[in-house]
């Protein structure tokens, strides 16, 4: 007895045929499917890598921007906390001092700053976890049917 020929519609539109009478017709259907699935999801792989890698391109260029006016100006206002310490103490405590006291509470604030971030860093995960987890079931699948 002969099998019933299926036909489905793709995403695309395109119909693929499922039957033709045999099992062997069957079988090479699912397989072309699961084919062409894992190569969309490549697809989709790569266009997503691609779009944050833009996006992370685009978000660097404004963090160096805004990093070396913002490095500048912080720079000009250090240079006058150590002067305005200097005149606050009457010039009783000398520049060089001045610049030390200042100096060292900014290095304490960007060690703890830099600290924090790279904490954060190593939480950090730059890959799309649910296509890789979905590519990564994908070749078990292909690898192990069963």
């Amino acid at each position: 007895m002969p099998l019933e020929v299926s036909t489905t519609q793709n995403e695309t539109g395109n119909s693929t045929n499922y039957g033709g009478g045999s099992v062997t017709n069957l079988v090479s259907g699912i397989i072309s499917d699961a084919q062409r699935l894992m190569e969309q999801q490549a697809n989709l792989l790569k266009t997503e890598l691609r779009r944050d890698m833009q996006d992370a391109k685009e978000t660097g260029t404004f963090l160096v921007i805004g990093g070396a006016v913002l490095g500048t100006g912080s720079l000009l206002l250090l240079f006058m906390l150590v002067h305005l310490l200097s005149w606050l103490t009457e010039n009783r405590l000398p520049l060089w001092g001045s610049f030390g006291i200042v100096g060292g509470l900014v290095a304490v604030v960007g060690g703890i700053v830099f600290y924090r971030g790279q904490q954060k860093l190593q939480t950090m995960n730059p890959l799309p976890e649910q296509t890789a987890e979905a590519m990564k079931e994908n070749l078990q699948w292909k690898t192990n049917p069963n």
